[in-house]
């Protein structure tokens, strides 16, 4: 068990850090110091008294990232509620299910999605909350719907003197109580409701605080969804325990958007996915490197060095230029892409976790980052092993064992038991691989390994990475068809355009690409055939591709 008491971490930080800034929405005048935080919280404390929240009792949170979903999300946790963050991507008809499956009483939900949802599918909500100024949107039957001036009043009387650091008072809630349910869209299916308790969460915090990442004052942008265990846990949750400003984009990532955010914020630290590297990599840097005069200083010694520098100076530049650290989450990053950041000394590294963590397994600082690895697995809070008869050498399926282990599937004992080994420990679904220092290799999915003809493993994700990289392909998806490997991509229609070639030659193209990338396979691993695909693959929040959607290829 963490000593430290997830719920009292915040008492702490509200206390400590009163008159600086703690989270604001980017590109408006929207902004919320600590103590702020720590009175909005305390009216919808009161709030919930009214609405007769039980301990223990759901509340679910569905909307577009915003400093009041942040508050919302601490509101519940500190009053002792279970807070359920829904994905604002998910469909009308998966809000619905998660709002009844949860038992969520009460909800907290942006405009767009609240005209989206039908009242009668989600009986058991007795209220429903704007996230833009908490006003009372839909009461159910003869409930009193509570107005932000009769909430006002009732602050008022309740501290006649006004909200102080001493006033801060949360619920005594153990650190084995369940604080947060987070359904989330997976790669196979509909994800289960995972139960996270204080412990899990308190695991995470506290070891991203002996990091030295984050310090009072900071400043740092949001950009990943909210809902998503990564992004809470390191966009909220440690930034809000240590004193650290974040900034919510609150707006669709693009890189024109990002470049515009980082250089107004230049964050101290940068929580990312692999695909915004990515994409800076293949549409910014590697078109630099192609070209026949980078080609040839490269190739002459000591110049290499100075040419990667500039290229690191001007990374750094464009994404703020002051941060210690760029952390890669939520998937694996391309091998290539990781290969060139740790050559020119860019500081990156690469986690690996999983929302059964809430989220966090493996992490090592960018110094002691091994390319290909996802880090060490945290020392003191997780431990790892590899079902397979050679755990140093041989791929078999990672499972995990620790501090940060969720309590189980809400209301699915079935599930919960196929997830776990006899002895307790996480069976994570992924493939991979740990060297004798306890650095975690991922490998790909177990659900999406492929078996080739004469036994061998195939991992598809390895094949895309490589698929990705090449010519006018914006992504990519493998799998078996009558015994051979075939490929569907989806091309960069706007790469295309931009150098005028015709539409109509990228059967010839993409045939060009296949030859290329089967020189860097496995003979068992050559694609036989690349089909076009005429849209993008459907996604996760976190760009993941649905690849049970597309088993038939």
């Amino acid at each position: 068990m963490i000593k430290e008491n997830f719920v009292k971490l915040y008492e702490t930080s509200f206390r400590e850090h009163w008159d600086l800034l703690s989270v604001s929405d980017y590109g408006t005048d929207t902004a919320f110091r600590f103590g702020e935080v720590a009175c909005e919280i305390a009216r919808l404390h009161l709030l919930f008294e009214r609405c007769r929240v039980n301990r223990g009792d759901k509340i679910a949170l569905a909307g577009k990232d915003c400093a009041r979903w942040c508050i919302a999300y601490m509101a519940t946790v500190t009053y002792g509620a279970v807070v359920v963050p829904i994905l604002q991507d998910f469909n009308p008809n998966d809000i619905h299910h998660i709002i009844n499956h949860s038992d969520s009483v009460l909800l907290f939900v942006s405009g767009r999605i609240w005209d989206s949802l039908e009242e009668e599918k989600i009986p058991g909500i007795r209220k429903a909350f704007s996230l833009t100024d908490f006003r009372c949107i839909y009461h159910r039957g003869e409930d009193e719907a509570w107005s932000p001036d009769a909430l006002d009043a009732l602050f008022a009387r309740r501290y006649p003197d006004g909200f102080t650091k001493e006033d801060i008072r949360y619920a005594d809630v153990g650190n084995d109580e369940v604080v947060e349910i987070n359904y989330t869209s997976g790669t196979t299916g509909f994800s289960k409701g995972v139960m996270l308790t204080g412990n899990n969460l308190a695991g995470n915090v506290t070891y991203a605080q002996t990091l030295g990442l984050m310090f009072p004052g900071d400043e740092e942008l949001c950009f990943l969804p909210l809902a998503h265990a990564y992004s809470c846990a390191f966009n909220l949750l440690v930034p809000m325990a240590t004193g650290a400003h974040v900034h919510i984009l609150g707006k669709l990532p693009s890189p024109k958007i990002l470049v515009k955010a980082f250089a107004e914020v230049r964050p101290h630290l940068i929580i990312t996915v692999p695909l915004i590297l990515e994409k800076i990599y293949k549409h910014v840097i590697l078109p630099q490197l192609n070209r026949l005069s980078m080609k040839l200083a490269l190739s002459i010694p000591l110049l290499d060095e100075y040419i990667y520098s500039q290229i690191n100076r001007r990374l750094t530049d464009t994404m703020g230029g002051r941060f210690c650290e760029v952390i890669v989450g939520g998937a694996a990053m391309s091998r290539e892409v990781t290969d060139f950041l740790c050559k020119i000394k860019f500081p990156v590294t690469v986690g690996y976790g999983m929302t059964e963590c809430g989220p966090l397994i493996s992490y090592s600082n960018h110094r002691a980052f091994e390319p290909a690895s996802c880090g060490h697995v945290l020392k003191g809070i997780m431990d790892v092993r590899i079902d397979s008869k050679d755990p140093y050498g041989e791929v078999g399926e990672i499972q995990v064992y620790g501090e940060n282990v969720m309590r189980g599937y809400y209301k699915n004992d079935e599930a919960t038991r196929d997830v776990f080994t006899e002895d307790g420990w996480l069976c994570t679904g992924d493939l991979g691989t740990i060297d004798a220092e306890k650095r975690i290799y991922l490998r790909g999915r177990s659900k999406t390994l492929i078996l080739g003809s004469n036994g061998q493993n195939i991992y598809p994700e390895a094949l895309e990475a490589k698929l990705n990289n090449m010519p006018f392909v914006m992504e990519s998806l493998v799998n078996m068809k009558d015994d051979k490997l075939v490929a569907w991509v989806y091309p960069d229609y706007d790469a295309v355009d931009s150098t005028l070639i015709n539409h109509n030659d990228l059967p010839v193209i993409m045939e060009q690409n296949r030859v290329n990338v089967n020189k860097l396979l496995a003979p068992y691993e050559h694609i036989s055939k690349i089909e076009l695909y005429p849209t993008e693959f459907e996604k996760t929040p976190k760009k993941s591709i649905k690849r049970y959607l597309y088993l038939t290829l």
